[in-house]
């Protein structure tokens, strides 16, 4: 019989609005939100503190919607830079109870403590040792699911919030878990919700009782997983934190602050955003060989568009010309709407040592470029992005000024 494990899932309470309270001790015990600047259309809700939770105020909402619900609301705006620094205070905390951490985001992640129960006594006081540490420590709190399963120990850190944790055992999942509605298990979206649904399966105990057969008529192999999922059945191994793993894609996005019509304009955008992304996949030692752009029109509606190079790169000036080749081939100044955002991303990624591809009388240059790239992510490193610009960007500063690593948004296709 295979030992039962023991699974943490920490979610970090109102993260980004708690690193702000951090950094301003002013902000401590009030509703503030962290908000993009309604000057250049980022106006929505990123984050919320607590209290302004109580209010009423959700992420992803307008500001104005935002203040009439809570008018004393303090709107700060984000520090991604910092963020990213509070998370891995976090997750240097937990890697000390484990080397099986696994990211889920930059504020939630797993952790399987099932080897780690002799140094302590089980897997509830690894957990509040860690919510004890991560307060006084760094200032956050989290709140932690302590269960046998991935889904379970996240179905348990969402029951209570803030600074809580809740414990589900093969003695109690019966009475907490499957009272649920089926929508709050992970892996779970809106149309699948609404097949289960249509076969009137609105609880996590009442997916866990499904005949298989019937839901894989409806939703094919998936169905097996979810049943499983419910009964409390999963082989799923945490990963260890220290893998080298590859993503699926890099990319980055931006929201302009005006709209723009002109090929000139749309240049200089890609020209900076294949800059950031080809330094991430060079941070990593990576090249990719697929590139997708994705165009926003003024009117909120969007399409997305990829081709695939013949050589792998992480050279932005290859990014970027196959970019304008795609976009070119895809907009037409003269019939399609005004431009509100751009993105670019890479896919189809591999190490750059590992990659194999035909050698051409082009390579010696492309290596020449590449070195040229790196020295100048040395020196960007070292003294900050605007210490080297290209002349596309310089020449619509207007609109590219504000391109800095760490307020992109990362694209998604």
């Amino acid at each position: 019989m295979s030992e039962k494990k023991v699974i943490l899932h920490i979610d970090a309470n109102n993260f980004y609005a708690s690193v702000e309270a951090c950094l301003n001790p002013d902000l401590k015990g009030k509703a503030i939100a962290v908000s993009g600047d309604p000057e250049k259309r980022h106006g929505i809700i990123l984050a919320k503190s607590e209290l302004a939770k109580k209010y009423g105020v959700t992420t992803g909402e307008v500001i104005w919607q935002a203040q009439r619900k809570c008018p004393n609301l303090i709107l700060v705006p984000p520090h991604h830079n910092e963020y990213v620094k509070f998370s891995k205070r976090l997750f240097d905390v937990y890697t000390q109870y484990t080397d099986r951490v696994e990211p889920f985001s930059i504020d939630e992640c797993w952790l399987d403590v099932t080897h780690s129960l002799k140094l302590f006594k089980s897997g509830e006081a690894i957990a509040e040792e860690i919510r004890r540490r991560a307060k006084e420590e760094i200032g956050v709190s989290v709140s932690i699911g302590v269960s046998f399963t991935k889904i379970f120990s996240k179905l348990g850190s969402d029951m209570k919030k803030p600074d809580a944790t809740t414990v589900i055992n093969e003695d109690n999942y019966k009475t907490l878990v499957w009272k649920l509605p089926v929508r709050d298990m992970m892996g779970i979206g809106g149309s699948t919700e609404e097949t289960l649904k249509k076969l009137n399966v609105t609880t996590i105990g009442g997916l866990a009782h499904t005949n298989r057969d019937l839901l894989k008529s409806h939703i094919g192999i998936l169905a097996d997983k979810l049943i499983d999922a419910a009964l409390g059945i999963e082989d799923e191994e945490i990963r260890y934190y220290y893998d080298n793993r590859i993503p699926e894609s890099i990319g980055h996005s931006t929201t302009l602050p005006l709209d723009i019509s002109t090929l000139g304009e749309v240049e200089a955008i890609f020209t900076a955003l294949a800059e950031m992304v080809a330094t991430r996949m060079r941070r990593h030692s990576l090249v990719g060989n697929s590139v997708s752009i994705w165009i926003k029109y003024n009117n909120m509606k969007s399409i997305t568009r990829q081709s695939t190079l013949l050589i792998p790169t992480s050279t932005s000036s290859d990014i970027v010309n196959e970019a304008i080749k795609i976009f070119s081939a895809n907009y037409d100044f003269r019939k399609d709407l005004p431009i509100r955002a751009l993105g670019v991303a890479m896919s189809k990624l591999t190490n750059e040592n590992e990659s194999v591809y035909q050698m051409s009388i082009f390579d010696e240059k492309d290596v020449k470029s590449e070195k040229l790239e790196k020295t100048v992510d040395t020196l960007r490193a070292k003294y900050g992005y605007d210490i080297m610009k290209k002349a596309s960007s310089m020449k619509y500063d207007n609109i590219c000024r504000d391109l800095k690593d760490s307020d992109f948004v990362p694209f998604k296709k």
